[in-house]
């Protein structure tokens, strides 16, 4: 049987494009084993999926400033390529797939003392720092961004971000029914991610009274942010997350207001949801959510407004001219060559694998 070990970790963004690359590679005869931390959100996530057969080691963070930390993390690192090379060893697997994540680095690393070809994959725009350091000991590098292949150089691939199958399966009419709305106005999603967006929703509850009128808003709000005293307005449904309906909650929006993860991007432009994308701005992050923004606005896919210039004002004026140009947004997403990721990145682990042979 054909073994491959799987890697990445952190964030839930480093994890989840694993859930729709396992059932395909276990479809293909794969036995599957993950390398990555305990506890950590990897194993919160991967320990929940059947098939698995789950190695924790040790992980050190490497920090773009100084900390104290930074000395002793040093020897976690060392550490974790030590255990992830006696893992490696023992199973003997025919290829590794890296999504990122410091905890990968050990692995790719490992995989590479022990002669197993390997595949990272990046969703965003420009590689994070632990796929820059993954890359050097890797076969080539997945990407979702075409700007992103093209600085990876030759070691780049222009794929797309695997996809569970699950998110094809919304309907449309479970959505309207999950948010109480009769479907005669167009549906405005709003999400900020698990935990919310602040900024967003306090400007979206302030831009209500100018919205309302042209569209339902089924919004998103993130754990403990729902206000209770907008229940009862007409046209407006706010959950804090949703898991199972997400794929409902999809197939009902007509256009969608987000942050600009890479996850949530690739599953948008999958779907072929018009969007209006608020980065985190750089204060907050590397500036990876701009960079990916900017790249979707000038592939024609979405609209973006800086969290500089957001308003309640600002925000209902681009929502109404998203409205406006939903079509010709869409319009751009059904032409893009690569959009769902799984079957390529499948196809360049096998390819990995069978060159390596």
């Amino acid at each position: 049987m054909k073994r491959i070990v799987l890697t990445g970790g952190g964030t839930a963004g480093h994890v989840s494009p694993h859930l729709g690359l396992i059932p395909r590679l276990l479809a293909a005869g794969y036995e599957l084993h993950y390398i990555g931390r305990k506890p950590g959100i990897e194993y919160d996530i991967i320990s929940a999926v059947d098939g698995i057969a789950y190695h924790p080691i040790s992980c050190g963070k490497l920090r773009r400033y100084f900390s104290p930390k930074n000395f002793t993390d040093v020897f976690r690192v060392l550490r974790g390529i030590w255990q992830s090379y006696w893992v490696i060893r023992r199973i003997k697997p025919d290829v590794c797939f890296s999504k990122g994540g410091f905890v990968s680095i050990p692995v790719v690393i490992a995989a590479r003392m022990n002669h197993v070809p390997t595949v990272c994959h990046e969703s965003d725009m420009t590689p994070g720092l632990a796929n820059r350091i993954a890359a050097r000991f890797a076969d080539c590098v997945a990407t979702t961004f075409p700007e992103c292949a093209a600085c990876l150089g030759g070691k780049g691939v222009l794929t797309g971000t695997p996809l569970r199958s699950d998110l094809f399966d919304g309907s449309r009419e479970r959505g309207l029914r999950l948010a109480g709305f009769s479907g005669q106005k167009p549906v405005l999603l709003v999400t900020g991610g698990s935990q919310g967006a602040q900024a967003i929703n306090l400007c979206l509850r302030q831009s209500l009274n100018a919205l309302l009128p042209r569209m339902d808003i089924l919004h998103l709000c993130g754990k403990g942010n729902a206000d209770t005293g907008l229940n009862t307005l007409e046209g407006y449904r706010q959950f804090e997350y949703l898991q199972e309906t997400w794929p409902d909650a999809l197939a009902a929006a007509d256009i969608v207001l987000s942050r600009a993860g890479a996850n949530t991007l690739s599953e948008l432009l999958a779907l072929k949801k018009p969007m209006l994308l608020i980065p985190y701005p750089l204060s907050a992050s590397r500036g990876d959510q701009i960079k990916n923004a900017a790249s979707f606005q000038k592939q024609g896919f979405a609209q973006v407004l800086e969290q500089e210039t957001l308003t309640s004002e600002t925000l209902a004026d681009a929502l109404n001219a998203l409205l406006e140009t939903k079509d010709t947004l869409k319009a751009a997403m059904e032409l893009c060559p690569v959009q769902n990721g799984t079957g390529a990145v499948l196809r360049l682990i096998q390819d990995v694998q069978t060159r390596r042979v």
